[in-house]
């Protein structure tokens, strides 16, 4: 590679950044909203632009070559500080109006959300929301969500958090089901009735392991890990499963059980990029937030 050659576009940086990292040309295209054949000429720029040859083409698609891997991360480190110079550049609106995208679990956004979000909405209405129902982690320094309501600390430099709540964690189960099946009495009845759990996510199984239940996936008759159908599986009658109380002990439909199991409550943080938590917009919907969750406890 000729070390005199040009500087390159940052598209084109882009570009080879998607390619590296999802495999494939189309899988790149979908990650940066832009069609199949402008990604791949934007490749072969780049490829012309440094002098040398990027990707090696393999069964299961693309892989960096030898100088590509060399330049990887470089690149990244330019999407670093090409993404720190936007934030930046973002924090210093002063205006209390414009967009805040706001992630949490699908269940929050699902039973917890709406309320609050209308309830912002109606305190500060030239403020328009984004709200992204995900159980994944988004990434907050490369503004996939300005701020995310999440069930624990996230710890990655660059972000601020604050503790806003505990939700207590309670065993349900549809009334329908225990009429049929009967009411359990205590955790020795546990093994005669049908239990919903997790699929993949071992945050049941870990819990009650943790509380002297031994268990494992197969004690679960039924297993979904998206936590709104997980709920909608309890509440049509499928078994015992658990839920935060304030959400179970409001449907008419589902019963709370004391079994004298100890379930430790569930921790609700807020987090945002340092860069952009001042930015007025951004600290106003967090202040919002706080005055909303909190009272959850």
């Amino acid at each position: 590679m000729d070390d005199r050659a040009p500087l390159a576009d940052w598209s084109l940086i882009q570009a080879f950044l998607a390619v590296a990292e999802t495999g494939s040309l189309s899988a790149a295209a979908r990650t940066l909203g832009q069609s199949q054949p402008t990604l791949g000429r934007q490749v072969r720029a780049l490829e012309t632009t440094l002098g040398t040859q990027l990707f090696e083409r393999h069964a299961r698609g693309l892989h960096p070559s030898a100088e590509g891997a060399a330049l990887l991360p470089h690149a990244m480190a330019m999407r670093e500080a090409m993404q720190a110079l936007r934030l930046t550049a973002a924090g210093q609106s002063q205006r209390l109006e414009g967009t805040v995208r706001i992630a949490a679990s699908v269940f929050m956004a699902h039973y917890l959300m709406p309320q609050i979000l209308s309830d912002i909405r109606q305190a500060e209405p030239a403020i328009q929301l984004d709200l992204v129902a995900s159980d994944a982690s988004e990434n907050l320094l490369f503004r996939e969500a300005d701020i995310a309501v999440r069930m624990y600390r996230p710890t990655h430099e660059g972000l601020v958090t604050q503790h806003v709540t505990d939700l207590e964690l309670g065993i349900f189960a549809a009334k329908s089901y225990l009429d049929r099946r009967g009411r359990p009495k205590g955790p020795g009845d546990l093994g005669n009735h049908d239990l919903v759990g997790y699929d993949r996510n071992e945050q049941i199984v870990q819990a009650m392991t943790a509380q002297g239940h031994a268990v494992d996936r197969s004690d679960f008759a039924l297993r979904c890990d998206n936590q709104a159908i997980y709920w909608q599986l309890v509440r049509a009658g499928c078994g015992l499963g658990f839920s935060q109380r304030g959400v179970g002990r409001a449907d008419p439909a589902v019963e709370e059980l004391d079994l004298g199991i100890a379930i430790p409550p569930l921790p609700v943080w807020l987090t945002a990029p340092e860069a952009m938590r001042h930015t007025p917009r951004i600290r106003r919907v967090w202040t919002l937030l706080v005055e909303a969750l909190a009272p959850l406890r």
